[in-house]
C-alpha cells in the first residue's frame, strides 16, 4: 500500500470540487473520483447530473458507493501527510506579533511562506504544498504573505481586484472593467504598477532635482548674504573711521586752538605785569623824591616843587584793562565741522543704500482691470490720472468701486522687489504695496492689519506713514520721486526720496502670506489742481547687478 502511495503524486488525492484531500471518496461510472459529499451536492443544485471532470452526463442519477480500497488508500496518504506536516511543524517558525499567521492552521498558527490571491488564503510550508504540486492549484498567483487578504477583493463584486484603471486611479475587478469601467483606460495590475512605479519614479527625480537646486539656491543665498555682509562690515567700517578721523582731528586742533590761545594769553599776562612793575618803579622813585622834598623846611619851595611832580608820566587807567580768553566759539566750531562729515557721510551711506535696493527694480505696468472707473491709464500701463467722469467698465471682483485706486499686474510672492514713481506736481497721492485679499469695493483703512503698507500726501505738504497709528513724515523738501521697496521675507517695505537717496520710512516686523501687488492712488483731480499724473519711472541704477 505504502509502495502504491509512493507512485501515485499527491494532487491525485485532492478532490476537484473541493481541493481538498478525499473524505469518503465515491467513484462515477466515468471513472473519476469525489468527496460523496461533494457529488452529492454538486448534483443537487445542477439541473443534470454531469461529471465536474470529463462532463458526461448521466440520464439517471448514478448510485454511488464509497470506493473502499481507494479511501484506505486515501485514509493512509492523509496519516503520512499528517506525520510529514508534525515533523515539519516542528522545524517552522511559530507565527508572531508582526508577521502573517497561516489560515490554515488550527491551535498553534504558524508563520505564513505565502499567500495566494486567488484562494485569498495564507499559507505555511506545510498547507503551502498543494499549490507547488497540484497542476490545477500551480496556476494559483503566490506572493509574499500578507494580512487582510479580503482587501483585495471588490466590496462590489466580491471578486479579486486584478485590474488598474488609470481614468479613475484605482484597482478595480473583471466585472468593474465592463461595468463602471466600461469606457475608462483599464490596465492589468502588474502594468498598473509599473506605470504608478514610473510615475513615483519620475516625481521622487523631481523632488530630488527640486532640493538640489534648493540647496544651489541656498548656497548661492549664503554666498551673497556674505558679500553683502562683508560690503555692510566695509562700509561701516570706512564710515565709522572717517567718523573717528575727523572726531580725533577736531579734538586735536581743538587742543591746539585752546594751547595757542592760552600761551597768548598768558604772553599778554606778562607783558602787562611787566609793564605794571616797571611803572610801580616809577611811583616809588617819585614817592622817594617826595619824601626827600618833604624834609625841607623851605614851604614855598616844597610847595612849588610838589606842584610840579603831580603829573605822573606814563601811567594807565588799569581799571578798563583786563584778560578773559573765551574757548566756547572754538568747541563749537569743531562740534559743527564734526557734524558736517557725519551728514557728508550719512549721505554717502544713504546712496550706496539706494544703489544696492535699485539692483532689484522690477518692470512693473498698471492693470486695467483693478482701475476705479475714473481713472485714467496710458496705453503702456505706465501713467494714472485722476478723471471727472466715471467710465462705463464691468464691475469685475478685481475693480476698485469706491477708492480711485489701481493696482500692478505684476504680482510677488517671495524675494525682493523695487520700483519707483514719479509724484512731482501732485498735492495729495497714495502709493505702496497690498495683498491681494485686500477689500477693493468698501472704504477701508489704508494699514497693514487691512493689507496695505504705503505712504500717503494730502493737503500739498501733508506726508504720512499709513501705520496704525499713522506717522507723521517730517521731510525738508517736497518728494518728487519715490522708490518703493520690499523684501518679501525679511517683512520689509522701505519708501525712498530717489532725489536726495533719503530714506523716507520702513515698515518693518510685516509678515506676508500672500501675493504682493504695487498700489497705486493719484487722488482725486479736484477741479484740475491734481491732475498731474503718477507715472512708473524707469530705474537709474547703476550697472553693477546683484541677485535675489
Amino acid at each position: 500500500m505504502a509502495a502504491a502511495i509512493c507512485v501515485l503524486s499527491e494532487d491525485q488525492f485532492l478532490c476537484s470540487i473541493c481541493l481538498e484531500v478525499f473524505t469518503d471518496p465515491v467513484t462515477t461510472p466515468c471513472g473519476h473520483n469525489f468527496c460523496k459529499n461533494c457529488i452529492t451536492e454538486h448534483w443537487d443544485t445542477d439541473d443534470q447530473c454531469q461529471c465536474p471532470m470529463c462532463k458526461k452526463v448521466f440520464n439517471a442519477r448514478p448510485e454511488l458507493q464509497v470506493n473502499t480500497l481507494f479511501s484506505a488508500i486515501v485514509a493512509q496518504f492523509r496519516q503520512s501527510a499528517q506525520q510529514k506536516a508534525s515533523s515539519s511543524s516542528s522545524q517552522q517558525q511559530v507565527s508572531t506579533p508582526g508577521e502573517v499567521p497561516c489560515d490554515v492552521c488550527t491551535g498553534t498558527k504558524l508563520k505564513a511562506l505565502k499567500s495566494c490571491l486567488v484562494c485569498l488564503v495564507s499559507y505555511c510550508e506545510t498547507h503551502l504544498e498543494p499549490h507547488l504540486t497540484a497542476s490545477r492549484l500551480k496556476r494559483h498567483q503566490l506572493i509574499d504573505p500578507v494580512e487582510n487578504l479580503e482587501d483585495r477583493m471588490c466590496t462590489k463584486h466580491d471578486k479579486p481586484l486584478e485590474l488598474f484603471c488609470k481614468t479613475d486611479q484605482t484597482c478595480v475587478c473583471m466585472l468593474c472593467h465592463v461595468s463602471d469601467h466600461k469606457t475608462h483606460d483599464v490596465i492589468p495590475l502588474k502594468d498598473g504598477c509599473e506605470v504608478k512605479k514610473a510615475e513615483l519614479e519620475t516625481e521622487i527625480q523631481q523632488m530630488i532635482q527640486k532640493r538640489r537646486l534648493k540647496i544651489q539656491d541656498l548656497k548661492q543665498s549664503a554666498s551673497f548674504s556674505k558679500e553683502n555682509a562683508d560690503r555692510e562690515i566695509a562700509d561701516s567700517v570706512q564710515i565709522l573711521t572717517a567718523l573717528r578721523e575727523s572726531v580725533e582731528r577736531g579734538l586735536n586742533e581743538l587742543t591746539e586752538t585752546i594751547k595757542e590761545k592760552q600761551e597768548t594769553t598768558q604772553k599778554q599776562v606778562e607783558d602787562l605785569i611787566k609793564e605794571l612793575e616797571q611803572e610801580i618803579s616809577e611811583l616809588m622813585k617819585r614817592s622817594t623824591e617826595v619824601e626827600q622834598l618833604s624834609l625841607s623846611e623851605d614851604h614855598l619851595h616844597l610847595l612849588q616843587s610838589l606842584s610840579s611832580m603831580e603829573a605822573v608820566p606814563s601811567c594807565k587807567d588799569w581799571t578798563v584793562v583786563s584778560i578773559c580768553p573765551s574757548y566756547e566759539g572754538i568747541v563749537v566750531r569743531v562740534v559743527s565741522q564734526l557734524e558736517e562729515t557725519l551728514s557728508k557721510e550719512i549721505k554717502k551711506l544713504l546712496e550706496a543704500e539706494l544703489k544696492r535696493v535699485q539692483r532689484y527694480a522690477v518692470d512693473v505696468t498698471l492693470d486695467p482691470d483693478t482701475a476705479h472707473p475714473c481713472l485714467i491709464l496710458s496705453d503702456d500701463g505706465k501713467q494714472v490720472n485722476p478723471g471727472d467722469v466715471q467710465s462705463n467698465l464691468p464691475d469685475n471682483p478685481e475693480r476698485f468701486s469706491l477708492n480711485p485706486c489701481v493696482l500692478a499686474k505684476q504680482s510677488f510672492s517671495s524675494g525682493r522687489f523695487y520700483f519707483e514713481v514719479q509724484v512731482k506736481g501732485k498735492i495729495e497721492w497714495d502709493l505702496g504695496v497690498a495683498r491681494e485679499s485686500i477689500n477693493r469695493k468698501e472704504d477701508v483703512p489704508l494699514s497693514p492689519e487691512d493689507g496695505y503698507w504705503a505712504i500717503w500726501l494730502r493737503k500739498r505738504v501733508k506726508y504720512r506713514a499709513l501705520n496704525d497709528p499713522l506717522v507723521s513724515l517730517v521731510l525738508k523738501v517736497k518728494l518728487k520721486t519715490v522708490g518703493v521697496f520690499v523684501d518679501y521675507e525679511e517683512g520689509v517695505v522701505s519708501f525712498y526720496d530717489v532725489d536726495a537717496a533719503a530714506l523716507i520710512y520702513s515698515f518693518t516686523g510685516c509678515s506676508f502670506t500672500e501675493k504682493l501687488f504695487p498700489y497705486f492712488n493719484p487722488g482725486l483731480n479736484d477741479g484740475g489742481k491734481n491732475s498731474a499724473p503718477l507715472i512708473i519711472c524707469p530705474v537709474n541704477h547703476t550697472e553693477e547687478t546683484d541677485q535675489n
